[in-house]
């Protein structure tokens, strides 16, 4: 992914690798002059006009920042010379509803609470080409638009979105713990999970095509939100640019928790890729139980050393708990409606061609091996006149066939009932 690095403060071109990047107007399409006062570029609800660009801002209690965010605003569209609406979704109990409004903005009011719902509410009555979306609390700086949309059309990306980990932080912008490891880890995350590409998944300040956002199929309602947008884009292959630019210190009072948000990112993170969080794990664990039980019961020696029974007991158990463990993910995957569904030779294939009967076929031919080799063992004791015999690695493989076997039968019921 290449990255524009052209300073966000000022809009002068910075060093890029010996290359000047700086910021154009993008205006060429737009029907009306810069020139034009910003009276004649805003865009009401009530106007037939159809903004080529929506500007959207979640607001809870933000009158101390919301006017900086709005002289920026206006900065951007008098540079870019379109029709545009701001869209102002607000929860607030303090003057931020009317000072919006007092500014030309479109101020919407939310039915349910949540950061997240607060966006959705208001993409539903944005009607422009393209769509901005940042926090009203001046961290960042919205005159930095036309730099977003320039790179938007010339790489031809579906979202753009402003790297603050990339660019500069300000002094009290970002707390230290945030800055070099919640951010980053919780980046390195998404990108391993969802393949996004991204340096910083917690941006707020994005711009996107208006199609894109249509394909998102975006639904969470909290903080959650800005890692659902980046999850789906990766997951739909859509195309995630990013620009640098500078993070300033917020207006007003702060509203994240730290690591009640954090961690609601990393559970939706997990929970929307079963792959991750089941399958590979259970895999893992389920061939590494069957590698022990078949160096135990086989008598081979490694490096010397002979496996016994004890590690026969932990191979079962390993097989057993990763068997489970992988048929979550198959469950997962046919139940639920994962953002990232596994994609696994193994789960990909019995998600698509699994069916009650062969299920129950390949469970009962399981059990019933386990249940010939412990029928052996049960004549054994009986012929030896029900002499206690010592456990056997024997006993133990025959013990786990039958429990699979049975897991597998009882799943295959289970599975078939929440596939209809």
């Amino acid at each position: 992914m290449k990255r524009d690095t052209a300073d966000a403060e000022n809009g002068d071109a910075i060093q890029d690798g010996g290359t000047q990047v700086r910021a154009k107007p993008v205006a060429e399409s737009a029907a009306t002059p810069s020139s034009r006062p910003i009276e004649d570029l805003l865009v009401s609800a009530e106007s037939e006009v159809r903004p080529t660009l929506s500007v959207v801002m979640p607001t809870m209690n933000e009158e101390e920042g919301i006017e900086t965010c709005l002289d920026w605003i206006e900065d951007a569209v008098l540079e870019l010379g379109v029709p545009t609406e701001i869209i102002v979704s607000d929860s607030s109990t303090d003057r931020t509803p009317d000072i919006a409004r007092q500014r030309g903005a479109i101020v919407v009011e939310p039915d349910e609470k949540g950061y997240g719902y607060a966006y959705r509410y208001a993409f539903d009555q944005a009607r422009g080409d393209y769509i901005v979306m940042g926090d009203a609390d001046t961290t960042y700086d919205f005159s930095q638009i036309p730099r977003l949309l320039e790179h938007l059309e010339a790489t031809g990306a579906d979202m753009v979105m402003g790297s603050r980990l990339e660019g500069e932080i300000k002094p009290g912008a970002m707390p230290t713990l945030h800055q070099y490891i919640g951010n980053p880890l919780l980046t390195k995350f998404l990108n391993a999970f969802y393949d996004a590409d991204v340096s910083d998944a917690h941006s707020g300040f994005r711009l996107f095509r208006r199609d894109a956002l249509d394909e998102l199929a975006l639904q969470t309602d909290g903080m959650e939100f800005a890692s659902e947008m980046i999850m789906a884009a990766g997951a739909e292959d859509l195309h995630i640019e990013e620009v640098a630019i500078v993070y300033h210190e917020r207006e007003g009072e702060e509203t994240l928790e730290s690591f009640r948000d954090g961690w609601r990112h990393v559970r939706f993170m997990l929970v929307n890729a079963p792959a991750y969080l089941f399958s590979i794990p259970g895999l893992l664990l389920g061939a590494f139980g069957l590698l022990v039980m078949s160096i135990a019961g086989s008598g081979v020696t490694v490096s010397g050393v002979s496996l016994g029974v004890n590690s026969m007991i932990a191979g079962s158990l390993f097989t057993i708990v990763g068997y489970q463990i992988a048929s979550l993910g198959v469950f997962a995957a046919v139940a639920g409606d994962p953002i990232r569904t596994p994609t696994d030779p193994i789960t990909r294939t019995l998600v698509e061609n699994v069916s009650l009967e062969w299920g129950a076929t390949i469970g009962l031919l399981v059990f019933g091996v386990g249940t010939v080799a412990a029928g052996g063992l049960v004549y054994q004791w009986a012929a030896s006149g029900f002499i206690p015999l010592g456990f056997t690695t024997s006993a133990l493989g025959a013990f786990t066939a039958i429990v699979v076997g049975l897991q597998t039968i009882f799943s295959s019921f289970f599975l078939s009932m929440i596939a209809e």
